[in-house]
């Protein structure tokens, strides 16, 4: 398939994604959160089913059509969940590192599965690749299954109440609480906003493939390269929990820094580049794990899901603007230069963390700034 192809195919997915964030993240608040993350995986081994069974655009659509629904379903319904069993055991302060593990924990298996591309490739292809993705997702829902649940007070409360339209009312109940709170508290607009802006720039990594193959990697070299940029997530995201408390200042000098060793990498349309690609891309990984940490702090609300489905929301508009401008701009220009011109935004958006990032919680600054 051409670039355009494959951004179209990056459309669908964020667009799905984009029609049932914020619902499903109210849902999250009225439903069991285990039982939605079990649901997401599930969809997810769903999607590389149809990969497998159909190998063509439509097969793909659909492939992205599920997984963007099981990312919307898991979206925000993790982060609140955790950070929630943390709330029933008066363990909140302990969210950042269990946050900043988890994130290094997924990239680290999303090494692991990296690694293995190249030999699973060569023993049987994509068929066998996508099998054992499926396996991956059925093993994710059995973890999920494992996980303990308690409900919120007022959430057991209100499922109490019997019959369908109870039920919806609770939804729209919960739907309008996290909306409402995003609309009306300035320290969680501004935090959702920012973890929206960063989240978008994670579409980076959709084009690495593409960036390795211009440099004239081979197919069992590409995940090789791919691999880098993973382990530096996971190690960016290792130090987020250390670094939670650092000031914004120190937060906005590494999305700089980010910028301009990816920018770089791109530019040297060398595989030598995904070395720079890969430490600005683990740097970005810790300022976004600790965006996302110290917005769960800043929710005070009941409907901490639907709170943090909006940025989710956000971010796939950002997602969706990335995809289109990168099948529009390949029409006309290489990867490598669509790659550099979207450290820009990067760049532009250092000067907005220390307006937007939340003080580390329990500070006398978000005290201050939500009131």
């Amino acid at each position: 398939m051409s670039a355009a192809q494959i951004s179209t195919l990056f459309v669908i997915w964020s667009a799905t994604g984009f029609v049932l964030e914020v619902p499903s993240g109210a849902w999250a608040d009225t439903y069991s959160r285990r039982k939605l993350l079990i649901l997401g995986a599930l969809l997810s081994g769903l999607g590389y089913a149809a990969w497998i069974t159909i190998p063509s655009f439509t097969g793909f659509a659909l492939g992205f059509v599920l997984w963007g629904t099981s990312s919307a379903l898991i979206s925000g319904t993790y982060e609140a969940f955790a950070y929630d069993e943390l709330a029933a055991r008066d363990r909140t302060e302990h969210f950042p590192t269990l946050l900043s593990r988890a994130r290094s924990a997924g990239f680290v298996m999303n090494l692991s599965a990296t690694l293995l591309a190249a030999p699973l490739f060569d023993l049987g292809g994509y068929v066998l690749a996508g099998v054992v993705s499926v396996v991956s997702c059925l093993a994710q829902a059995a973890v999920a299954w494992s996980l303990p649940e308690t409900r919120p007070v007022e959430n057991a409360r209100e499922a109490a109440e019997p019959g369908v339209k109870a039920a919806f009312g609770n939804y729209l109940h919960m739907l309008r609480a996290g909306v409402s709170e995003v609309a009306s508290t300035g320290l969680v607009r501004r935090a959702v906003l920012l973890v929206a802006l960063l989240g978008g720039f994670l579409a980076f990594d959709e084009y690495f493939p593409l960036l390795a193959s211009d440099t004239g990697a081979s197919t069992g070299t590409i995940p090789l390269l791919i691999a880098g940029t993973v382990a530096a997530q996971a190690i960016g995201g290792a130090l987020a929990g250390p670094a939670y408390k650092l000031p914004a200042a120190m937060f906005s000098a590494g999305l700089v820094l980010t910028a301009v060793l990816i920018a770089s990498g791109a530019l040297s349309l060398s595989a030598w580049g995904f070395l720079p690609i890969a430490l600005g891309y683990g740097l970005m990984q810790l300022v976004i794990v600790v965006s996302e940490a110290r917005l769960q702090g800043a929710i005070t609300g009941p409907a901490r899901a639907t709170v943090t489905s909006v940025s989710g929301l956000f971010a796939e508009v950002s997602a969706i603007a990335v995809y289109a401008g990168f099948a529009v701009g390949s029409l006309w220009y290489s990867m490598a230069i669509l790659v550099a011109a979207l450290t820009i935004p990067v760049l532009l958006s250092a000067f907005v963390v220390p307006l937007a990032l939340p003080a580390p919680r329990g500070s006398a600054e978000m005290s201050d700034a939500s009131g």
